[in-house]
């Protein structure tokens, strides 16, 4: 039997949400990561954005909690926040 485990990564910014999911692009610009939703876009397009460790091309990719995200070398994690 194969046992796989996971390191909790340290360096993770938690980024808590009230909703179900957030959009790739929304989540950051709501990190502070960007300024608008254009820079979001160009930036995703362009390959420089992780998604759970792999680049994601989709602006509008739904980002769960326990989902991670990198960009520009910080590395997010949606948390919830409760309220949902």
């Amino acid at each position: 039997m194969k046992v796989t485990v996971k390191k909790k990564d340290a360096n993770l910014i938690p980024l808590a949400i009230s909703t179900e999911f957030i959009k790739l692009d929304a989540a950051l610009k709501f990190a502070n990561a960007l300024e608008s939703g254009g820079m979001a876009k160009t930036v995703i397009l362009d390959g420089k954005v992780k998604v759970n460790g792999e680049v994601c091309l989709m602006r509008g990719k739904k980002l769960y909690p326990m989902d991670t995200f990198s960009f520009m070398g910080a590395n997010y994690q949606i948390v919830s926040n409760g309220n949902s």
